[in-house]
């Protein structure tokens, strides 16, 4: 099976050791995106929505690389690390999702990398 390894050029790919995306023959997986710009710096801190708007922004740039699009997605996973922001996520989800309706997780955990950082999403596609 052919696979193909998607980066978005963040120097912690490198060192952690993943890809914001790989795809193996008509699957796609995407890691889990928080809302951090090129340079790590937390973009719209506290503000769940945008966050989530960010990140479905940069979860589409990597399905358009690996040659696919949201219409292809099957599965979301939300971690969230405040549950009681989940209407600011899902109104921002349902923008992108509404028509899609992928089968979809959101869970509350404890904490996520960045400072500010409210929400993780990571996706799965297939295409063809």
């Amino acid at each position: 099976m052919k696979r193909q390894h998607i980066s978005s050029g963040a120097p912690w790919e490198a060192t952690v050791g993943y890809s914001r995306a790989v795809k193996a023959g008509n699957h796609i997986f995407v890691a889990g995106t928080t809302a951090a710009d090129e340079q790590g710096n937390t973009v719209s801190p506290g503000d769940a929505y945008a966050q989530t708007k960010y990140i479905l922004e940069k979860i589409g740039r990597a399905l358009e690389q690996a040659g696919a699009s949201f219409e292809h997605v099957v599965r979301t996973r939300m971690f969230v690390a405040d549950i009681s922001q989940w209407e600011a996520i899902g109104r921002a989800h349902g923008e992108v999702f509404r028509d899609i309706r992928p089968a979809a997780t959101m869970v509350e955990v404890s904490r996520l990398i960045g400072h500010g950082m409210l929400i993780e999403i990571e996706v799965d596609a297939v295409v063809g």
